[in-house]
């Protein structure tokens, strides 16, 4: 089952032995191609790319490394191995066997899951078409088209799981997952975050950092669904996702390795002396912090929520690692949830099951805390008074309970009007990406050179040098 065939839709999951599935499949694969072409990287299509490649789904030697163009990946259907004798993770029904098919009972719903998870795959790639024309290097110019094939392949996998387990409906699903358009105002993608502009390379860092980290806590959420297919879909697709999670990590990084040694090698401080070196200041960075990780929390859903506990209790959706959790059950358990009341921030006890958004969003800033720790590291590595922070959870939220209401970074209730006063504080204001913008006008497509607003990486890809001509782009 561990390696992937040759024929044409690479799968690993005997698809040549149902015909009907897979002359959907084939006749869908068109239309995926045309999207590509459309909406995918603009003017890359016919360079040769060293991009990974899944041959397997082994947690080792599963990638081949080597030049491809990007119309030519090979796009398909991968699932982790099952695990024999798999069974329910959590909920009512926790210990017995997990679903092969799809319960009537639970077909809408988990059509839905699946729908919104493929939804976000061709977002990002509509949104991040244009950054090739902009890259600070060909290392980051070949991690930007890797980031955005395998985001065309994990939609791939969930227009599998549509058209092999959800008849007519999922082939419609599966047609309307290439009609809609990220930020288009009549067809717009499903989840804000994915309308949002990312137009520039440290709007991409950041995206990658806290919007594709937002991906990772869903997948290993549905990772531990009841129904098997999608849990051994979701449970590949992380083995990719880790590598969207470095470009962001490693990119913002480098941003900050490079603004904290100039202003200590040229002793300077403001952001216009930072600005005048052609660098991005520190505080612009926060600014676009603050935005990215405040529309990646919305993803999340609300605080307390019906659905989240109607998902645990029939074992659609786990938690991170549900094992690693004691009760799996989580009926007689709460959830201390602290909201604005009358003005007032009060503390309530939430049943646990209608919690469990928050408990995913509580591990993921979590985690996202670790990522700014060490950009952190990098500041006081150069004797910069400056720290990165994660604003307040409450803060510019669309979603859930403390939408519709404004806040400060630090998470305290304020008016709207003292909201729009500070708001150019704390996000990114037009003339920040502008300014961004315009370091980023002339593209490095020479391998042996670096864009002046960024630090080289470590160390290259597979073995190669950061010289190497990771993009075979003729200028």
């Amino acid at each position: 089952m561990s390696q992937v065939n040759d024929d044409k839709i690479p799968n690993n999951v005997h698809l040549a032995d149902d015909k009907r599935l897979q002359r959907a499949l084939e006749a869908w694969q068109p239309n995926y191609i045309n999207w590509w072409k459309e909406m995918g990287p603009v003017g890359f299509q016919d360079d040769q790319v060293f991009l990974r490649t899944a041959i397997s789904v082994e947690s080792d030697g599963w990638a081949n490394f080597d030049y491809v163009k990007m119309p030519d990946y090979r796009w398909g259907i991968f699932l982790a191995d099952p695990v024999k004798d798999r069974t329910i993770a959590c909920g009512d029904d926790f210990g017995k066997p997990v679903w092969q098919q799809v319960p009537g009972e639970h077909r809408n719903t988990l059509r839905r899951l699946i729908v919104t998870q493929g939804d976000t795959e061709p977002a990002s790639v509509e949104q991040q078409r244009l950054l090739g024309q902009t890259c600070p290097s060909v290392y980051d110019l070949r991690n930007l088209f890797q980031v955005n094939v395998e985001e065309g392949r994990h939609l791939w996998a969930m227009v599998y799981l549509l058209h092999s387990h959800f008849g007519r409906d999922g082939r419609e699903e599966a047609e309307s997952l290439l009609e809609r358009r990220s930020g288009d105002a009549d067809k717009p993608r499903l989840l804000g975050a994915f309308n949002e502009p990312c137009s520039d390379w440290l709007s991409f860092f950041m995206f990658t950092f806290f919007t594709d980290r937002d991906g990772k806590y869903q997948l290993l959420a549905l990772a531990e669904s009841a129904f098997d297919p999608l849990s051994r879909t979701t449970r590949f697709m992380l083995t990719e996702e880790a590598h969207h999670m470095f470009v962001g990590e490693t990119g913002v990084l480098r941003v900050v390795e490079r603004t904290a040694s100039q202003m200590a090698a040229h002793k300077v401080e403001s952001p216009d002396q930072v600005r005048a070196l052609g660098l991005i200041d520190l505080p612009t960075m926060q600014r676009y912090l603050n935005l990215w990780f405040s529309l990646s929390l919305d993803l999340f859903g609300g605080e307390v929520s019906s659905n989240a506990a109607s998902y645990f209790a029939s074992g659609i959706k786990g938690r991170a690692k549900e094992a690693s959790h004691e009760d799996h059950i989580a009926l007689s358990s709460s959830y201390a949830m602290q909201r604005f009341q009358d003005g007032r921030l009060t503390t309530d006890e939430v049943p646990l099951r209608n919690a469990m958004n928050e408990v995913l969003r509580d591990e993921y800033v979590e985690d996202c805390q670790r990522g700014v720790d060490k950009w952190n590291r990098a500041i006081a590595a150069h004797g910069v008074a400056f720290e990165l922070t994660l604003p307040s959870r409450r803060f510019h939220r669309h979603v859930g309970i403390h939408s519709g209401m404004s806040f400060d970074r630090a998470g305290n209730l304020i008016t709207s009007e003292e909201f729009a006063a500070s708001r150019s504080d704390w996000l990114p204001t037009e003339a920040d990406k502008t300014y961004v913008k315009s370091l980023m006008t002339k593209p490095v497509y020479d391998p042996k050179q670096m864009a002046n607003w960024i630090a080289p990486p470590k160390q290259g890809i597979k073995g190669r040098p950061i010289e190497f001509e990771y993009v075979r782009h003729e200028v």
